[in-house]
């Protein structure tokens, strides 16, 4: 088992930049693929990132792509993502997820643990 609370969601404003962070407890942390979903009011939820068991390599969403970065410390079972350049299309709820399986799984059902999610919200 693990479990995953995310923190550092917020209010900002469009071009700003925000950095969630996701905390992970159980076993065997470092064995997981960890991924960031995200999901905006009536859609469904989409994927945004996703880093190796390692921290290399990642894959990232095209409508993300040079604008986030997803990184892990192993050490302190955490799992971040640093988020520029803010858009008002990047309103949602952001989930970190912890994926067994695969080593970069990209799809919702690839994932065995999810966090409860943590919301951003970009202003104009």
């Amino acid at each position: 088992q693990v479990q995953l609370v995310e923190s550092g969601g917020g209010l900002v404003q469009a071009g700003d930049s925000l950095r969630l962070s996701c905390a992970a407890s159980g076993r065997r942390f470092s064995a997981y693929a960890m991924g960031w979903f995200r999901q905006a009011p009536g859609k469904e939820r989409e994927f945004v990132a996703v880093i190796t068991w390692s921290g290399s390599p990642t894959y990232y969403a095209d409508s993300v792509k040079g604008r986030f970065t997803i990184s892990r410390d192993n050490g302190k079972n955490t799992v971040s993502l640093q988020m520029n350049s803010l858009k008002l299309e990047d309103t949602a709820i952001y989930y970190c997820a912890a994926s067994g399986g695969k080593a970069l799984p990209k799809v919702r059902y690839e994932y065995d643990y999810w966090g409860q999610g943590t919301q951003v919200t970009v202003s104009s």
